[in-house]
């Protein structure tokens, strides 16, 4: 397609200067002439232009104030505006410069000097439209498009430099979410959550001042802050942040926690700053009662150690590093060894024996406790088995059943293929579910319970109490036993509530026919209250840590001779 020559605007209302111009512009440009204001606003309105000249010794000159007013209009702005004055007409050039000429010719015309001037304004004004783009592309990649704030990657950069020029500031970084926002924008859709994320990004670009602080969306629903200690009030932004969310008039409570990393080393990173503050918020997300949290040494420690952990679970489990132990269920009026529990234990070649409180919690975020539960269940099943063929007398084992499992297809049949296989029957293990299974998905667990009592296992409630469901899903799934947590064993000795509570506990179970189990007894004093209340079973310290296989088996002739002998 053919370019198109650019249009000038001859204003004024001497005609032989429009004459003269139109001559020596001749086949260069497109060229328009108006005799008065009006006419040039009218041409201004329709047409593209991309040069006005105005002569400053015409007629139209007298009301010279609408070009000022041009020049500074955003719709003509940049527009340039060459001024024609007569050569050594110093008054002329004067108001060439107020109403913001970019150039001025003088007369007579000098063609080469007039076309020099046309091109050098032209030039200039494609050069300043190509910065505009360039600055508007600039700020298209910096911003995220749905908020306003800067992405991640220009907040990395931002937050750096502002960082390195102030080294006398101690900066902090805060990392910020929101709780459960998949649940908002499934109940109120993509809409309502876009809403509540631009309205979060409005309340940053106020309460942080560009020019002493950063804000970004980094991800989703995550933000991230770079402040001047001195300017952080967390109290202050966490309560006003829920008053500006609170003011959408949304039916449900949307609650932002936030982690807190203060700036120590002004060389490391930005993005491992970042992963610092995320790291503290992630100690107390969902906690409710602290909505912030300032992140100290221990937990890059302990994310080493996570680190470590999920790198070596894998090889560990084929490695044989994970062994089970078992702890000893007695009964008080009998005095023996009526049961036990499985608990696993990670002996690490490097790093010696791994809290179960370690890896525990890894293993569930991250799934692989199937694998180790079904390790453990296959544990237990060789212990019992190679008891039964050496003629001893063996009594059910217990083994946790963790929530994620629950999701497990092959569940049920993986167990009923694990006793066949070791030729056991289904009382001889125990399943312990929790009340957090229940919660997640309350009508699947009873399924799956319902099914394992048809086959013959006998269930347990572990950690009774201490959750929020515990007496739905006593009305809901034929429990068995019923283990209470060790929180109300604790306090028995000093809290009479605690007592009350307890002897309820416990007559509950017994109404309902079920066994009660009571975790954690480790006193006398605690022993002879919890068997004043009848036929409980105890598991606990007093009686024994959890043992490895050889010292339980050894423990367990011990109690079973003695009670032979009674």
């Amino acid at each position: 397609m053919e370019k198109l020559l650019p249009t000038i605007l001859l204003a004024g209302a001497d005609k032989n200067i429009h004459d003269e111009l139109k001559n020596i512009l001749k086949g260069k440009y497109i060229v328009v002439s108006a005799d008065n204001e009006q006419e040039c606003k009218n041409i201004l309105s329709n047409d593209k232009i991309d040069v006005i000249f105005v002569c400053l010794n015409s007629q139209i000159t007298d009301e010279f104030d609408f070009f000022k007013t041009l020049s500074k209009d955003d719709n003509y702005k940049n527009i340039p505006i060459l001024a024609v004055v007569t050569y050594g007409d110093l008054e002329s050039v004067s108001r060439a410069i107020e109403i913001g000429a970019s150039e001025f010719v003088t007369m007579p015309f000098n063609e080469n000097i007039l076309l020099y001037r046309i091109r050098n304004v032209l030039a200039h004004c494609q050069q300043a439209e190509k910065d505009a783009q360039i600055k508007e592309m600039n700020r298209f990649i910096e911003i995220d498009q749905l908020t306003g704030l800067y992405n991640r990657a220009t907040f990395y950069k931002k937050a750096a430099a502002l960082i390195q020029e102030n080294p006398e500031v101690q900066y902090c970084i805060v990392y910020l979410d929101i709780s459960c926002f998949k649940v908002i924008n499934d109940l109120f859709h993509t809409e309502t959550g876009n809403l509540i994320l631009k309205t979060a990004a409005n309340y940053f670009m106020r309460a942080i001042n560009a020019r002493i602080g950063v804000a970004s969306r980094i991800e989703a629903d995550h933000f991230v802050l770079c402040v001047p200690q001195d300017t952080l009030d967390m109290d202050r932004l966490i309560r006003d942040l829920d008053t500006t969310i609170k003011s959408l008039g949304i039916s449900h409570n949307i609650l932002f926690f936030a982690g807190v990393y203060p700036v120590v080393d002004i060389n490391l990173p930005v993005d491992q700053m970042c992963d610092r503050a995320s790291m503290a918020l992630s100690k107390i997300k969902g906690n409710y009662v602290r909505r912030y949290n300032f992140y100290d040494v221990g937990m890059r420690d302990r994310m080493l150690k996570e680190q470590m952990i999920v790198r070596d679970m894998e090889f560990a489990l084929k490695d044989n590093q994970f062994t089970i132990f078992l702890q000893p269920i007695f009964r008080p009026e009998t005095n023996e060894i009526v049961s036990a529990e499985a608990l696993v234990r990670w002996f690490h070649p490097e790093s010696g024996m791994i809290s179960p409180g370690y890896f525990i919690p890894v293993f569930e975020r991250n799934g692989f406790i199937v694998k180790l539960d079904r390790f453990v269940w296959e544990a237990v099943c060789k212990f019992l088995r190679s008891r039964l063929d050496a003629g001893k007398k063996i009594v059910p084992v217990s083994v946790n059943v963790s929530r994620l499992n629950f999701y497990s297809l092959d569940l049920l049949i993986f167990m009923l293929n694990l006793i066949k296989k070791y030729d056991l029957e289904p009382w001889m293990l125990k399943l312990e579910v929790t009340e957090s299974a229940y919660t997640d998905n309350p009508q699947q667990l009873i399924n799956i319970i319902n099914q394992f009592k048809e086959n013959g296992f006998p269930i347990l409630m572990d950690d009774f109490g201490s959750g929020y469901s515990s007496l739905n899903m006593l009305k809901n799934i034929q429990i068995d036993i019923l283990k209470v947590d060790m929180a109300f064993v604790r306090e028995i000795e000093h809290s009479e509530r605690a007592r009350t509570i307890l002897l309820m506990i416990i007559g509950l179970a017994k109404e309902l026919g079920m066994g009660v189990v009571t975790e954690g007894v480790e006193t006398q004093t605690q022993l002879d209250y919890i068997t004043s209340m009848g036929s409980v079973d105890i598991q606990g310290y007093y009686f024994s840590k959890p043992l490895a296989i050889k010292d339980f088996n050894a423990l367990f002739e011990k109690y079973d001779s003695v009670a032979a002998q009674v």
